[in-house]
Parts: C-alpha cells; structure tokens; sequence
C-alpha cells in the first residue's frame, strides 16, 4: 500500500479508471460478439448491428482504451464480414 498521501489519491484513480476501461471494453466484446452471431447466420440485422460496432469502437479507441488502428483495422474487418452476410 502506498504511504503518501498523493499515491493513496493516484491509487484511487486507477481503480476508478481501471473500472471504466473495463465496463468499455466488455461493452466492446458483447457487442461484437453479437455481431458474429449475426454475420455468421447471415441475418439482415448484421448491418444495423454494423454501426453499433463502429460506435463502440470508436468511443474505446477516443478513450484510449484500444489504440486508435487497431479500431480501423478491426472496423475494416467487420466491414468485410457484413458484405460477406448480404
């Protein structure tokens, strides 16, 4: 445990960071898994569900969660399987 008053606060932020780059990234894989599902059954909701993704990745790659090419790279790849499902 820190003994410093200013590492106890610094202590207290990480956790509160580390919280919510953990509730932005699962909120990334339940929605990109919901768009697997999609993309592999083929359904027509897979491109509504397109733009979700594009959002969440956006928001993680704005908040430094992911970086900000490995969100393009993966909206690319989404891309691909949502024309692969028309």
């Amino acid at each position: 445990m820190p003994q410093r008053r200013n590492a106890i606060k610094e202590l207290r932020k990480n956790r509160t960071r580390h919280m919510q780059n953990l509730d932005i990234k699962s909120d990334l894989k339940k929605t990109l898994k919901q768009f697997s599902v999609a993309a592999e059954s083929k359904k027509s909701e897979a491109t509504e569900l397109l733009k979700n993704v594009y959002r969440k990745l956006d928001k993680a790659a704005k908040r430094n969660v992911i970086h900000k090419k490995t969100a393009a790279r993966r909206k690319a790849k989404f891309a691909k399987l949502a024309a692969a499902a028309k």
